[in-house]
């Protein structure tokens, strides 16, 4: 395994970024941390310079198309070539009824969780196809696998992370460019601490206490050793699965043709019956089987 060299994070202001962007750091590589909010950043930067470790910070919004493109230019030309992305800038989204709730509100939730990753995505993957080197790795959710009621906008982003990691994986082994999406299990954060004590939160999502008051919470430390993990080359062979810090990512690589075989670890739809023999035929020639 080589040694990262640069490495970015968006949502690296605070919580899982920054615990991302200190694991990734104590590995060696240079990390330049993307959020909106500068004194967090700040903070975030030297924390890890306190940790003896290298890293630099751009105030940016994921979903601006133009000014991702302009800070990933700037990141290679200041830093170096980027190694590794994590896709983690997130944002809660409405709590409620999608009925009676604002659309826009929805929407620009959406944007965020799944146009942001799509956008830091689309601005590293022809450079990483050009130098045939490097791992994409999407902050998804739990959530993303589940139908959690009340909670549709951020349930829905997260379940299109986790897809179109598998279909982008799919695109990139060939060239060397792994992609990987991951649930860090629920942390308490700013967006934690927001269902837990919102109105809104206490009346459509009570049962999120629980989680905390039967101490099912992981600390942020978790989610970012599994992000180092995988950005470190050793676990390849599992691009486009979607893992929690739950699981054992070496058991996984010894059981990796199993993985592909049988579609673990991966968004599938479960049927009573078998899928048409078109449906079933058409899936094996689109994965070249």
């Amino acid at each position: 395994m080589d040694r990262l060299r640069t490495a970015v994070v968006t949502g690296g202001g605070r919580g899982i970024g920054r615990a991302i962007a200190q694991a990734l750091a104590r590995t060696g590589a240079a990390v330049a941390v993307v959020a909106r909010t500068s004194s967090e950043l700040d903070e975030t930067v030297r924390l890890v310079a306190a940790a003896g470790g290298s890293a630099r910070a751009w105030v940016a919004d994921v979903t601006d198309d133009t000014y991702v493109r302009q800070i990933v230019r700037e990141i290679e030309q200041q830093i170096g070539p980027i190694d590794v992305l994590v896709n983690n800038a997130g944002v809660l989204g409405p709590i409620g009824p999608f009925a009676s709730g604002a659309l826009d509100d929805w929407m620009s939730a959406l944007d965020v969780n799944l146009r942001g990753a799509v956008i830091c995505t689309h601005a590293v993957a022809s450079r990483m196809i050009d130098r045939r080197r490097g791992h994409i790795i999407n902050v998804a959710s739990g959530g993303g696998t589940v139908p959690i009621t009340y909670f549709s906008s951020y349930v829905t982003g997260k379940t299109a992370v986790i897809r179109f990691t598998e279909c982008v994986a799919n695109e990139l082994a060939p060239h060397r460019v792994f992609a990987f999406s991951m649930g860090p299990g629920t942390v308490r954060t700013a967006m934690s601490e927001h269902s837990l004590t919102s109105p809104e939160g206490q009346k459509w999502l009570p049962w999120f206490r629980r989680i905390f008051d039967e101490g099912l919470d992981l600390p942020p430390e978790r989610a970012a050793g599994l992000v180092a993990q995988l950005a470190s080359g050793g676990y390849d062979a599992l691009s486009g699965c979607f893992m929690t810090p739950a699981d054992d990512l070496d058991a996984m690589l010894r059981d990796a043709a199993r993985i592909e075989r049988e579609h673990l670890h991966s968004l599938r739809l479960q049927t009573l019956s078998a899928p048409p023999a078109n449906v079933e035929a058409i899936r094996r020639v689109a994965e070249g089987r």
